[in-house]
């Protein structure tokens, strides 16, 4: 699908979903990386995300440009275009719009966390960003501390 064919798609779903017609411009925008579309405000336009096509196809596409037409015509008649203003979520539950997208990115793995152990009182600290045990001392006990072994 190019951007000719999901202009054609948008105008047709603007038109029989919503009953008005589409006048601005949609595109695929690979810069998006979570979002799976957006509205923009100053000039009107969507942005789509190509991924959002390549990895759960055209009725995913077809959810997400329902979800961005609701902001469109809400915004362009000056009703409550956000997500969480009444005249959006009752445009949503009207038009059958999903109110989000399938997840696009999977998410980012856990970073590492780094483990230490009293050897006085047994107290455990988790920490992001590992640190010198010969420089501090248990907050609680003043015992000494090592690194956990996992």
């Amino acid at each position: 699908m190019d951007d000719r064919e999901l202009q054609q798609l948008t105008e047709q779903i603007s038109a029989e979903s919503f009953g008005r017609p589409f006048r601005h411009k949609v595109y695929f925008n690979p810069r998006l990386r979570t979002t799976g579309g957006r509205y923009r405000l100053s000039d009107h336009d969507i942005e789509i995300n190509p991924e959002a096509y390549r990895k759960h196809g055209l009725d995913e596409v077809i959810g997400i440009i329902k979800h961005e037409l609701c902001h469109y015509h809400l915004h362009l008649e000056g009703k409550g275009y956000r997500h969480r203003d009444r005249d959006f979520r009752e445009l949503l539950e009207a038009t059958g719009a999903p109110r989000h997208c399938s997840q696009i990115r999977e998410p980012a793995s856990r970073k590492t966390r780094h483990e230490y152990r009293c050897t006085d009182c047994g107290a455990v600290f988790t920490r992001k960003i590992r640190m010198d045990t010969s420089r501090y001392r248990c907050g609680r006990c003043h015992g000494k501390i090592v690194e956990k072994r996992s």
